[in-house]
């Protein structure tokens, strides 16, 4: 079985001076195995982030950076995939990482809420074959502290 260690950075959101100053970085460490779905690695991420209200997401794989409209998107099909524009690769609910072909030290994209853009880099730290041990997704590690879901509720 394959294990994906993943480094989950925010890279961009609504997030005040005052906060970037004091957390420069945020990122999450996740072990997820490969037949588990993107969706799933949605759920162990909005978890890692103490989110609490859900949005529409989508993962970019294969691209140049966040929005690049040469990635492979990822997200949910619906009778109109030009939701967000362009064609989706694939569904997060059906789409497990193995399908992905991801290799180590790829890095991918997550775009959490299409209204607040929460951007991540997603770097793939490790690929690993072996026996699977307690349950998986879990977070293994956490940078900085997380930003509120809503700057307005932070006051």
């Amino acid at each position: 079985m394959n294990i994906y260690t993943l480094e989950v950075f925010i890279i961009s959101g609504p997030m005040d001076k005052k906060f970037i100053k004091k957390s420069p970085v945020v990122s999450r460490t996740i072990e997820i195995r490969g037949d588990q779905t993107l969706a799933q690695l949605h759920k162990i991420i909005f978890k890692a982030f103490n989110r609490f209200e859900e949005h529409l997401y989508e993962f970019q794989i294969g691209g140049k950076g966040p929005n690049d409209p040469g990635s492979r998107r990822y997200s949910f099909s619906s009778t109109d995939d030009e939701i967000v524009g362009g064609k989706l690769a694939g569904d997060v609910r059906e789409t497990v990482m193995d399908d992905l072909k991801l290799k180590t030290d790829e890095a991918f994209g997550y775009w959490f809420d299409f209204g607040d853009d929460w951007w991540h880099q997603i770097n793939v730290i490790t690929i690993e074959s072996k026996p699977v041990k307690g349950k998986y997704p879990k977070i293994t590690n956490r940078v900085g502290q997380s930003p509120p879901q809503y700057m307005e509720m932070e006051e």
